[in-house]
């Protein structure tokens, strides 16, 4: 039999033979806890104060509305179409009116699509609204891109597009379907792009097809970008992309145009009808500027940069490496289970814990929901900027914030009074804490994924970082924290006190772990077999003793690795039997190759300096430190050649030099000191000092960018290449902390006096480093640097009347 809808089911026929469809009083539902609904929704839909209406399908022809209150909004269908001259409203509902009009036969399909879908609830935006209300109105349209977002089902209804079983033909349907008014419409935007599930019927209530089935015509027919079809996150697309989406696109009221765009920004601003359509996207282009800045201000690095980083410097990840986690069944009790909320991943340096969250990272993506935020940090002790628990903070806010842009909400009215300082200043921690737990607690808060990795390397207020993850990490069921860090007995000491929690240790999980390690031996003997061209007897041999002598660490593969690529291939038997098991023994092969070369005194130095640098230094700013090195400051190959000389201790990415790991820079410190720091870490602090300030004073001057055009933006300008900062950009930023580190000692006395380096430099050199630090938009830290000066001199004033 074919029905008037285009379906042949008897459940069809069924809702059609008494779809005499009518609608009963309002009804208040409080939805108690302990009454089953039919599938529920996260509690992360509305906040608790918020009504949303629904209306209710009981499957015997009665529709009611229902006003719910609860966290728990039952799973619900949503519509979407275009709007004609008799809908049905609020108020027709109310004096019964609504099924008299046509638009009622919308509320129909509705109701019955929903109930052939398992849906009891559905929304209509012409009843379940009432537009009498100016207040109720703007909070439904500042929410109702998360309305549809979180829509079980989304219907589009096409009166425009007729497909009976009469008129199968594919390109008639498909050419009514591209010139339909649906896509022509301002509100019908967020209504394709924020729903997982868009399913199109047309005017006999026969579906055409979904948003995924019809990605190519839909791509086509708007210019949206797949991916944003597909559920990506619209903050990867650019402000100007966005907002070409709804240029083409019409509104009956002027202002809607703007106000269509709220959810695709994740903004919410009140409603001025009447203020005309320039002011209104006026007004929207200014709370998106705030949100830029405030997002600006708060990055100190994209977590997701660090990642890439990482898993280049280390080789690329290996998904042979970390599969074997995703069947652990502390793992998966972690991420499946509500009451999981804290996974602690340990193990010893150069088991691979790093490599292994980058995996769960991969993981997670691939699995979580659309509308599901992860958000990451990699913490590193020799970089400055990424080593401390106030960093922490600003990176997981920033990837939170990026994924669910209306948390900005929470640091907006701060950082409107504060600007930047609020996230830099001495009470900087206790601001960013008091907004994150805030953050936990929003009922908006959407499923959330929290890494921290190797919190080991956390070395500015780690135990308050602790603190917090351990009160914080019960807070709230939707957010689970995953840490990983050595096995040190004073992060676990803190931990225990944590609820919820699960351990994961990876000397505890030997075969799964040695495993992982000699897929990767396999993976890296077939790189060096292939490079070298090795014959089998060579693999082989290099393979097993990989293999016997990895001692299930990664870091020692890659070092060996690293090493055998230098070796000629003649020599690779030989030489196998150098490389001793263990990574202390290995470093100890590495530093006396280092002692014994031509350019020992070169690479000491090199070494003394990037262990006591803040932060990763670049090429050319090592050449600002080490001065046998300033003569081929711009020889770039020559500078890359001389780190190499350095053994496998550092690595060198995008011109940037850095530990291979911290394991290598510890033993340096702890082991070695005596052949890298002879005269002790103080003289290297005084020397950094003193060869950033001849640096400086040599190469700054007025008007360094010749911009010629003192009250320009900072945002107009451009960069000149080469850039005549890039090898001070370093000294700029950290050449008053390295004599602040040297303070201990009496005879740095003479830098402060008035005809010292400090006093000298500052007397001819101050306007045009405070010149050059805006362009390095760090002026900020000038500020710092300036007030930190004036204390050592204080200090100094005082320390030379009592030597006196």
């Amino acid at each position: 039999m074919s029905l008037p809808c285009g379906c042949r089911s008897a459940e069809c026929a069924s809702l059609n033979a008494t779809s005499s469809l009518t609608f009963t009083s309002i009804h208040i539902y409080a939805l108690p806890t302990a009454q089953p609904l039919p599938r529920t929704l996260p509690p992360a839909i509305l906040e608790p104060s918020r009504i949303m209406r629904l209306l209710h399908y009981n499957g015997g022809g009665v529709v009611s509305l229902a006003e719910i209150f609860q966290t728990a909004i039952p799973e619900y269908a949503i519509l979407s179409h275009t709007w004609e001259g008799e809908e049905v409203t609020f108020e027709d509902l109310q004096n019964g009116t609504g099924t008299k009009k046509a638009g009622y036969e919308k509320i129909r399909f509705c109701a019955e699509q929903a109930k052939r879908d398992g849906l009891q609830y559905f929304w209509v935006d012409t009843c379940c609204i009432d537009k009498s209300n100016s207040a109720e109105l703007a909070e439904a349209i500042n929410s109702m891109f998360r309305w549809y977002r979180m829509s079980t089902k989304c219907y589009v209804y096409l009166p425009d597009v007729s497909r009976t079983a009469v008129n199968t033909d594919e390109l008639a349907w498909e050419s009514a379907f591209r010139k339909c008014k649906w896509f022509t419409r301002g509100w019908t935007l967020q209504e394709l792009i924020a729903p997982t599930s868009v399913e199109f019927f047309c005017r006999e209530s026969r579906r055409i097809g979904s948003k995924r089935s019809l990605e190519q015509q839909i791509h086509e027919i708007t210019g949206i970008p797949k991916s944003a079809l597909q559920g990506a996150h619209l903050s990867q697309f650019s402000d100007k992309e966005r907002f070409s989406w709804i240029q083409p696109r019409q509104t009956k009221v002027e202002e809607d145009k703007a106000y269509s765009l709220l959810g695709i920004f994740d903004v919410q601003m009140p409603l001025r009808y009447g203020e005309g359509m320039a002011n209104a996207f006026k007004r929207l282009e200014e709370e998106i500027d705030k949100f830029n800045k405030c997002l600006q201000d708060l990055r100190l690095s994209d977590p997701r940069d660090d990642k890439i980083r990482i898993e280049d410097t280390k080789g690329g990840l290996l998904e042979g490496s970390y599969h074997w986690v995703l069947d652990n069944s502390d793992f998966q009790r972690w991420r499946d289970d509500r009451q999981s909320r804290l996974l602690w991943i340990k193990g010893d340096p150069g088991k691979g814990k790093t490599m292994l969250l980058c995996g769960i990272i991969n993981e997670l993506e691939k699995s979580m929901s659309k509308t599901g935020i992860l958000s990451y940090f990699f913490c590193q002790a020799t970089d400055s900027r990424i080593n401390h628990a106030t960093a922490v903070l600003r990176g997981l806010l920033y990837l939170l914030i990026s994924q669910q842009p209306s948390l900005i909400s929470h640091i907006q009215k701060k950082h409107d009074h504060a600007g930047k300082s609020l996230f830099e200043d001495v009470n900087a921690w206790i601001a960013l804490s008091e907004i994150f737990t805030s953050i936990l607690q929003d009922p908006s808060l959407r499923s959330t994924f929290l890494i921290i990795d190797a919190l080991d390397e956390c070395v500015v207020d780690r135990s308050k970082l602790l603190d917090f993850i351990v009160q914080k990490a019960s807070i709230s069921p939707r957010v689970k924290w995953a840490i990983s860090s050595r096995n040190w007995p004073d992060i676990e000491e803190q931990l225990e006190r944590a609820a919820h929690k699960m351990r994961l240790c990876l000397e505890l999980n030997p075969k799964s772990v040695s495993a992982a390690v000699g897929t990767y031996v396999k993976y890296k003997t077939r790189q060096l077999a292939d490079d070298k061209d090795y014959d089998d007897r060579t693999r082989e041999a290099v393979l097993q003793h990989l293999i016997s002598n990895a001692d299930d660490t990664f870091l020692w593969v890659a070092l060996v690795y690293d090493n055998l690529k230098n070796v000629p291939r003649w020599k690779t038997l030989a030489k196998l039997k150098e490389f001793p098991p263990g990574l202390d023994l290995l470093y100890q092969r590495m530093l006396n190759q280092i002692c014994e070369s031509d350019d020992a005194d070169l690479c000491k130095q090199i070494l003394a300096v990037v262990s006591t640098v803040y932060r990763p230094i670049t090429l050319m700013e090592t050449t600002s430190f080490i001065e046998t090195l300033g003569d081929i400051a711009n020889d770039h190959k020559s500078l890359a050649t001389i780190i190499g000389l350095c053994g496998s201790f550092l690595s060198l990415r995008e011109d940037t030099v850095s530990f291979v790991h911290q394991s290598a820079k510890d033993f340096l410190m702890k082991k070695a000191s005596k052949e890298i720091l002879p005269l002790g870490m103080d003289d290297v602090h005084h020397t950094i000092f003193l060869r950033s300030v001849l640096a400086m004073s040599n190469t700054l001057r007025r008007d360094i960018y010749s911009l010629r055009a003192p009250g320009i933006s900072i945002d107009q300008v451009k960069q000149p290449d080469p850039d005549p900062l890039a090898p001070i950009q370093y000294s700029c930023l950290y050449w008053v902390d390295h004599l602040l580190d040297y303070q201990t000692k009496e005879d740095m006395i003479p830098d402060l006096k008035d005809s010292g380096s400090v006093y000298n430099f500052l007397r001819q050199y101050f306007l045009y480093w405070l010149e050059a630090l805006s362009l390095m938009r760090s002026l900020s830290s000038g500020i710092v640097m300036t007030g930190s000066l004036e204390v050592l001199l204080q200090w100094k004033s005082r320390f030379t009347c009592v030597y006196l």
